[in-house]
């Protein structure tokens, strides 16, 4: 069995194409579930941002793994089978192991070397953990690649060269908004989820005089807002239906919710404008559409006096990109890990036929002292022990070499063919190998890596 990866991201489709395939967290679950109805399919896990929606599975087959994959994102988004793989990529085994290292990495984000993805990945496997969806395989893959993840972080100026989507956004906005960028400004906050908590740091830390904090639901709301105001800048909560009173009189909003459909409505702006008696040349409202599907209509972007940066925006910014240096040390990280895991695969492959086979011999050896104590009942206890003694170090020594040698064989690419070249030397019982492997399984760790905070929307 190996793994693949079925995926739809910024580097292979359009905002457009994205937002059909985004999903709610509820119809995620759904989603592994239908992709898990298939007996080709043995764990599966979803990993949906506002930048890409990848499904990795366990397969017994490929074609019809990926067969099986493609239909249930096709039915979930409407999108025809044939539109889809027009801006679908499929990694299968080595390959899919690199592409979850690297994002986990934020190698493949909007914004290279931003940290939130991290956090998305890590969410990604506790929910497949939670729901069962995930079983040895994908457990030891998702655990190394929030490893991986967070070495790459530590180790490389990757995480200081590479802002968060959320920074390069309000970088835009300052340049918009002219002198004194968002010193002293109004802001509103749209979604007090975990994005919407990176935002308002980020507003606080550019200086933002005053921040409403816009949320369907008002306690959580108030909660952000009181966070804002621990940090020493006055905020207050609104509710969502009072949404454009909040936006009259704001110089930018960030809007980071996990609607489906546009929260931000061109109402509500036409609203804003109508009683903020700003100048349209110096005064505008600048919004930053951070969500996926979109929060703000498209028709917003076409009114006089707002300036709408989304995501499209923001993956076209010069200060999206990292150093280079930093990037090629990240992706050094990467291959060497992606290498190392292998090389453990490959071994871990191996050990159930090397243990099947000391358990043949122990059992070839128990065979014989039997008919030996058959043939020479009148062997001593001491006689005997010797005897057993003697034969077990025999054989110990006859396959310590082979042993050995197999499992360092084996952790070389095609190091698989090693093992069934020994299962086929010495006959050993295929169901007795599977039973060897089954019993050997790691048990699933509850929680995996504490990777830092968890965001929302960003990779």
């Amino acid at each position: 069995m190996s793994v693949l990866l079925f995926g739809v991201s910024h580097r292979s489709a359009p905002v457009s194409v994205l937002e059909q395939l985004s999903t709610a967290e509820s119809d995620q679950v759904k989603i592994v579930e239908q992709v898990l109805q298939s007996p080709l399919v043995t764990e599966a896990m979803i990993l949906s941002t506002c930048n890409r929606v990848e499904i990795y599975a366990v397969v017994d087959a490929f074609h019809a793994g990926l067969s099986a994959i493609g239909q249930v994102l096709s039915e979930h988004s409407g999108m025809s089978m044939a539109d889809l793989t027009k801006y679908a990529y499929v990694r299968y085994s080595e390959a899919a192991v690199e592409h979850l290292f690297s994002v986990a990495s934020g190698l493949d984000s909007a914004v290279v070397g931003e940290q939130q993805v991290l956090g998305q990945v890590r969410r990604a496997y506790a929910s497949a953990e939670a729901n069962n969806t995930v079983g040895r395989v994908l457990h030891e893959l998702a655990q190394r690649a929030l490893s991986v993840g967070k070495r790459v972080h530590t180790e490389t100026g990757i995480d200081a060269a590479g802002a968060s989507v959320v920074s390069v956004a309000l970088g835009i906005a300052s340049t918009q908004l002219g002198d004194a960028a968002l010193q002293g400004r109004t802001a509103v906050v749209i979604g007090a989820g975990s994005m919407g908590a990176l935002s308002a740091a980020h507003l606080v830390r550019s200086g933002v005089e005053h921040i409403h904090v816009v949320n369907r639901s008002l306690p959580r709301a108030q909660r952000l807002a009181r966070k804002i105001r621990d940090s020493g800048v006055t905020a207050d909560a609104i509710a969502l239906d009072q949404m454009a009173a909040a936006l009259t009189g704001a110089d930018v909003a960030v809007c980071c919710t996990g609607a489906v459909s546009p929260v931000v409505s061109l109402a509500d702006v036409h609203h804003a404008l109508a009683g903020g008696n700003r100048d349209e040349a110096t005064q505008p409202l600048v919004i930053c559409d951070l969500g996926m599907p979109r929060d703000v209509d498209a028709a917003v972007a076409g009114l006089p006096g707002v300036r709408v940066i989304d995501m499209d925006r923001i993956q076209r910014e010069p200060s999206a990109q990292v150093a280079t240096s930093d990037t090629d040390a990240a992706h050094g990280i990467v291959a060497r890990e992606v290498a190392t895991y292998l090389a453990g695969q490959r071994m871990a492959e191996v050990t159930p036929t090397v243990t099947a086979l000391r358990q043949r011999a122990a059992d070839v050896v128990t065979a014989e002292l039997l008919r030996l104590d058959h043939r020479l009942p009148d062997l001593d206890t001491a006689q005997r022990e010797e005897v057993a003694r003697t034969v077990r170090r025999v054989v110990d020594k006859l396959l310590h070499a082979p042993t050995v040698r197999v499992k360092q064989l084996a952790s070389s690419p095609g190091g698989d063919s090693y093992a069934e070249a020994l299962r086929e030397l010495f006959e050993l019982d295929p169901t007795a190998v599977d039973a060897v492997a089954t019993a050997g399984e790691l048990p699933i760790v509850p929680g995996g890596f504490d990777v830092g905070a968890e965001t929302g929307s960003a990779g």
